[in-house]
């Protein structure tokens, strides 16, 4: 199990008013190395910040082909730093081998230049940051984006008149490639049905520990389906550092002391889970799910009762 100095010291990073999102993903990656030296990741990371603002410095809006409805500065900016990232370092997104593990840990990210959307698109934010170039991530369904706004207060002519610059839609896993609308509407379709609305997605920029949890959500399941259920009880409590008030964490963490013998852990958790959940409106699958967490729960109760 991760350490409860590491649960304390996550807890307090992910929750302070501006958590560092390196230092917090390298935390997390000791879930599987628990003795990871977080300095020289945050060195390198360093290093490439300082060439990607150099390469971003020597960037001119007047040698990019601009598409006409975006800020040239901004795209020549995210031209500079793809060719940097994905051109120069190799970065690039393991289809090949998406459910590995080592894909969700920064680390390894950065030993091996390859990752998956939400860590790429880490990586991409962290060099941006130490670059100059402003880039927020989009929790966008099924596979994480990259957003580097427009300047505000800008606009380009149109035949109905002046319009604002569109912001760039980057994809860290497809190397950079940056998304119009329309590729925006397909990946979505793609990922929830043709009935969803692409705009409420990429309205809000994704909060650091909405970020963090998106990314020990994806280690979770991973380790699940991996029958991993000590490493996925870990990325679970860390989850709940993250937020506290995930009652489906709280279930699950519940569910994974069970599968792990820890009989005492489960039925605290389940019982709390279930006290949580108690006065909420539940359709058929929940009620059933809730039985089910009941019989769990009076078994629990017969065996804890049977060790004491």
């Amino acid at each position: 199990m991760v350490s409860e100095q590491l649960v304390r010291s996550f807890t307090r990073l992910a929750l302070s008013p501006d958590p560092d999102l390196a230092v917090a993903a390298l935390m997390i990656a000791r879930v599987e190395y628990p003795r990871l030296d977080a300095g020289p990741y945050l060195d390198e990371l360093d290093a490439l910040g300082r060439e990607a603002s150099k390469r971003v410095a020597a960037a001119s809006a007047l040698d990019a082909d601009t598409p006409a409805h975006v800020d040239p500065v901004a795209y020549a900016h995210v031209t500079a730093l793809n060719d940097y990232l994905f051109r120069e370092q190799r970065f690039v997104g393991n289809d090949v081998q998406y459910e590995d593990p080592r894909n969700s840990f920064l680390n390894e990210v950065l030993d091996r230049r390859t990752g998956i959307p939400i860590t790429l698109a880490l990586v991409y934010m962290e060099v941006a940051r130490r670059a100059g170039v402003v880039a927020e991530g989009i929790n966008f369904p099924g596979h994480f984006l990259v957003r580097c706004p427009a300047r505000r207060g800008l606009a380009y002519p149109r035949p109905e008149g002046l319009l604002p610059y569109r912001d760039l839609i980057i994809d860290a896993h497809h190397g950079g490639a940056l998304l119009s609308e329309d590729a925006c509407r397909e990946l979505l379709r793609r990922h929830v049905g043709e009935d969803a609305v692409w705009d409420a997605h990429l309205a809000g920029r994704a909060t650091k520990p909405q970020i963090l949890a998106r990314m020990l959500l994806n280690l979770k399941r991973v380790y699940v389906r991996m029958y991993s259920f000590p490493q996925a009880r870990d990325a679970t409590e860390l989850l709940l550092a993250v937020d506290p008030s995930a009652k489906n964490e709280l279930r699950d963490r519940g569910l994974l002391a069970y599968h792990l013998n820890d009989f005492s852990g489960a039925l605290r958790d389940l019982q709390a889970y279930l006290q949580l959940v108690s006065n909420g409106r539940l359709d058929e699958e929940e009620r059933e799910e809730q039985a089910q967490i009941w019989e769990h729960v009076k078994s629990l109760r017969r065996r804890v009762a049977s060790l004491n």
